[in-house]
């Protein structure tokens, strides 16, 4: 039971990765976290399928330096977008981003994880 979510949110981060990729995110820092979601994407197929898929050396690195990116290209999108938002105090813009963090990108870390450490 528990692989159907595992499936359906493999299908939801691919369907983001694609939508990011219709949209043409055509700046280089999207184009870095486009490659980024579909390298981590990779790295989550491969735990959730029990498929060996290059070493878990590789995907150590990647979970290291993915979830560095995820964090730090999340905060400054999001800073972007409130910038002209100057009604709510700062800490509760970062809860928000925070909350949204964990819930959304939180699984995908948590597999690439257990994939790259068990």
């Amino acid at each position: 039971m528990i692989d159907i979510f595992w499936y359906c949110y493999l299908v939801i981060l691919a369907i983001a990765a694609i939508a990011i990729l219709i949209t043409g995110c055509k700046k280089t820092l999207g184009i870095i976290d486009f490659l980024f979601s579909v390298i981590t994407w990779i790295g989550l197929f491969g735990y959730v399928t029990s498929t060996q898929i290059l070493t878990p050396l590789v995907w150590k690195f990647v979970f290291v330096i993915g979830l560095i990116w995820d964090v730090y290209f999340s905060f400054k999108k999001f800073n972007e977008k409130v910038e002209g938002d100057e009604d709510t105090p700062q800490s509760i813009k970062l809860a928000i981003i925070g909350i949204t963090l964990i819930f959304l990108v939180g699984p995908l870390y948590f597999g690439l994880f257990n994939y790259a450490f068990k």
